[in-house]
């Protein structure tokens, strides 16, 4: 009964059993997880209840089925459609891939402001970016962010991925290198322009235009062009690698149905929009520079932003080639190791064919 079948999954050690699973998966296309497998089951009536109880997801009818039968289900078709169990599966993936576009545009943003913070401080004692830019960044990181990206509408696409185990992170090493790449390409420009753009855009240097302590001649404890045009930058990277979040898989086409997501793209417009205003007109409030940026700074911070979508392809390519190098390794490694790249045994497949060749030989 689906009792005993729902227990007897659940309890199954197949999955240890590499020959076994191998043979699955070439003579049936069946794959098993490397863990305990994730067992559902549906009914609607009375005695299906134990198994609904079983099983690691209850699926019941909601017209049909019976009160105990709900009871025991985790999940419950409304419409008593099967088609629906695609439905919420679909969209369970989506909360799932949404959850991780917004921790991989967190935690880059995080660690590029962090590194930025530490290394302005330790250099001149003073951090680019103010309390007030902070404040924004985590707006536009926490609130709008999560809203953009938790917006994104569930595709067909999502049902063709494997499923995802148990025991797996929900940070994969594709979405680390996504993350650490990004990380680095924003915080070599900040710190570029933190120590070098006094000399090469010829403004004067921030931490000294900012201090008042007499040691400089020009310190009017001001706001400075310098860290104004750091702020503006390290903003304008975090939009456009917005963009770039909505990529888990390293597609090529980051673009792909931005449109289809009218609320993603109107809060990145309303980002956009709040970012110019709060530059040219913030003054004081923003810890900007009085009347903002000219049109050439503004250039080179959307350029430097817009400069995260060939590193989201710079950064695909480098881990595609050397995820296969980590393969190939793996591969001879065990190769040099057991002598195997399948479960038969090389030697033992040498044995048997020098007992065969002696066989032959000694029966002529």
């Amino acid at each position: 009964d689906k009792l005993t079948l729902a227990h007897g999954l659940n309890q199954s050690t197949l999955f240890a059993d590499s020959r076994a699973c191998q043979k699955l998966k070439q003579d049936d296309n069946i794959s098993v997880f490397p863990d305990r497998q994730v067992v559902a089951m549906t009914g609607d009536g009375t005695n299906d209840a134990p198994a609904l109880k079983r099983a690691d997801i209850g699926f019941a009818m909601g017209i049909a089925g019976t009160q105990i039968a709900k009871d025991a289900a985790d999940i419950i078709l409304l419409d008593d459609n099967f088609a629906s169990i695609v439905t919420a599966a679909k969209w369970g993936r989506n909360v799932y891939a949404s959850i991780q576009k917004f921790l991989q545009f967190q935690l880059t943003v995080n660690i590029a402001a962090v590194i930025t913070a530490l290394v302005g401080s330790f250099a001149f004692a003073k951090t680019p970016l103010a309390a007030i830019h902070m404040l924004w960044v985590n707006l536009i990181m926490d609130s709008l962010a999560s809203l953009a990206l938790a917006s994104e509408p569930p595709t067909e696409e999502l049902l063709k991925r494997d499923p995802v185990n148990r025991s797996k992170s929900i940070i994969t090493s594709r979405m680390w290198a996504n993350m650490l790449g990004h990380a680095s390409y924003q915080i070599f420009v900040v710190l570029w322009l933190l120590f070098a753009g006094p000399e090469v855009f010829g403004f004067d240097p921030g931490h000294l235009v900012e201090s008042n302590d007499g040691l400089y001649e020009g310190s009017k404890k001001e706001n400075s062009e310098h860290y104004t045009f750091i702020f503006n930058t390290f903003v304008w990277m975090q939009l456009f690698n917005e963009i770039n979040s909505r990529s888990l898989e390293g597609e090529f086409n980051v673009f792909k149905g931005i449109f289809k997501n009218p609320l993603f793209c109107s809060i990145l417009i309303i980002t956009a929009c709040l970012q110019v205003i709060m530059v040219q007109y913030g003054d004081k409030a923003m810890h900007v520079v009085e009347g903002g940026l000219s049109a050439e700074y503004w250039g080179i911070s959307i350029g430097f932003g817009a400069g995260s979508l060939p590193i989201q392809q710079v950064i695909n390519v480098v881990y595609t080639w050397g995820d296969k190098l980590l393969c190939l390794h793996s591969m001879r490694k065990r190769m040099t190791k057991s002598r195997r790249l399948s479960t038969r045994n090389i030697d033992a497949d040498l044995r048997d064919n020098a007992s065969n060749i002696s066989g032959s030989s000694s029966q002529k």
